[in-house]
């Protein structure tokens, strides 16, 4: 396979997971029909509600929610991303923030917990790390269609940890996030695309957008980006999907052309 077809999708989740994990049932199927083989959701797919109710929203790997995904890509025949969700943690520990990735058959290829916590003042206070633990580990796995490396959100804003993935072989880079508003508006669009260009990877950015509550606002704007660093698919605002076509053949002869990464001097 040296083409596949990706959707980033993006949704609206709130304290209701119910109703989240049927938004995200309906995109998905919405984006197979369209002929996505490959759906990413965003960050906090299944629940974005109050900080202090996360321990009670965790639920395990084979909880009903990542269950139900699972269920829906061997039905569909499409691999899925959870964005992520928060995964229980053993002996009463904070949850992790994890993303899962769901092969067409339904099966676990991946789990990847968040390694950077949003700890910041921009626009409320986020502590993250005071509900969340980090993970402690690089995810980069060789799927069916490519070799996909996996991030969470915060994760953009370190580019050491692309770098890996990049050494690692990933083809793919996975961005599901719930950026704010604030710092989406000038940040987003420009970290996805200079992680593309740096690694010379495809990029797929599935994202939260609009009003989660009355003091929580995501900027939105889901996109897949291409090895030479063109947005090639963006969904800007509201409900909808970033659908585009992954060709490996353009990122082999992006690498060809430009062989930065045979030239590094650093480790």
């Amino acid at each position: 396979m040296t083409t596949f077809m990706l959707a980033a999708l993006q949704m609206t989740s709130r304290a209701d997971k119910n109703a989240n994990v049927q938004t995200a049932s309906r995109l998905i199927a919405k984006a197979a029909q369209q002929g996505a083989q490959w759906v990413g959701l965003p960050e906090n797919c299944f629940w974005m509600g109050p900080p202090h109710q996360a321990a009670s929203m965790a639920e395990t790997l084979e909880g009903p929610s990542v269950s139900a995904m699972a269920s829906l890509a061997k039905n569909l025949g499409v691999g899925i991303l959870v964005g992520s969700f928060l995964e229980s943690n053993e002996g009463g520990k904070k949850p992790y923030n994890s993303s899962v990735l769901l092969s067409p058959e339904g099966e676990r290829l991946a789990v990847y917990r968040k390694l950077h916590l949003f700890d910041a003042q921009v626009e409320t206070q986020h502590r993250e790390s005071a509900t969340t633990n980090p993970g402690d580990a690089v995810v980069c796995v060789q799927t069916p269609a490519a070799a996909m490396g996996l991030s969470i959100c915060y994760d953009l804003r370190f580019p050491e940890l692309f770098r890996q993935l990049g050494t690692l072989g990933a083809q793919l880079l996975w961005v599901p996030a719930a950026f704010t508003w604030e710092t989406g508006r000038v940040h987003w669009e420009v970290l996805l695309r200079a992680r593309a260009i740096e690694n010379l990877c495809w990029l797929a950015a599935p994202a939260q957008v609009g009003q989660h509550s009355p003091k929580r606002t995501t900027f939105g704007h889901a996109m897949v980006v291409d090895p030479w660093g063109k947005v090639v698919a963006l969904c800007e605002e509201g409900e909808g999907m970033a659908l585009a076509e992954v060709d490996l053949k353009l990122l082999a002869q992006v690498r060809e052309r430009l062989p930065a990464l045979r030239h590094r001097r650093l480790p």
